[in-house]
């Protein structure tokens, strides 16, 4: 298990910042692990379940992971591991959301999957925030999180180098620069 060297993290007053992860639920915050870590050989459905085991509403949950993904509920009998990576990422994000989350952590969730599949992934994340969940997204695809995120931070080392919202550092020329690939002066033609 990782921990903090240094920093803290204050949610709601409260400084969580080593508690373990599994009392993360009972404080409303979900997490989507990179690189998905779906139960391989459990069936999408009994991730799910294992997501919900909190949830005394988890039976609620289910039906509305089917129908907010309903590739999942298609393939509910079917074992994770023989899934595609976006049907994989999928579940790991409804599997999050089982426990009736106020913040869900979401780490790189478009790690390895076409770009199709991302453009879906982010429309489903900016679904979520929609619904009243808080979502904090790691994400390395700069551009992608910038056009979805309402606040942002950029880090450099674990550092915090420039913060905004999300239009902002996506129209700032060191950002463009540094991580978007292009000045926003430079034509380029489709």
């Amino acid at each position: 298990v990782a921990r903090a060297v240094k920093g803290t993290v204050v949610f709601k007053g409260r400084d969580i910042t080593n508690i373990p992860s599994y009392a993360m639920t009972k404080l409303k915050i979900s997490i989507s692990p990179e690189g998905r870590e779906v139960f391989p050989e459990l069936t999408v459905e009994e991730n799910l379940l294992l997501g919900g085991y909190t949830n005394k509403k988890r039976d609620e949950f289910l039906k509305r992971s089917y129908e907010m993904f309903p590739r999942l509920g298609e393939r509910k009998k079917q074992r994770a591991g023989t899934m595609s990576g976006g049907e994989q990422q999928m579940l790991a994000i409804a599997r999050g959301l089982m426990s009736n989350p106020k913040v869900l952590l979401l780490d790189e969730p478009s790690l390895g999957l076409a770009p199709l599949i991302v453009n879906d992934i982010m429309e489903i994340i900016k679904n979520i925030n929609k619904e009243g969940i808080s979502v904090l997204l790691v994400e390395q695809n700069a551009r992608k999180a910038l056009a979805i995120a309402h606040q942002a931070c950029v880090l450099e080392q674990g550092r915090i180098v420039k913060r905004g919202t999300g239009k902002e550092l996506a129209a700032d020329e060191s950002i463009i620069a540094a991580y978007l690939g292009k000045s926003k002066n430079v034509r380029r033609d489709i």
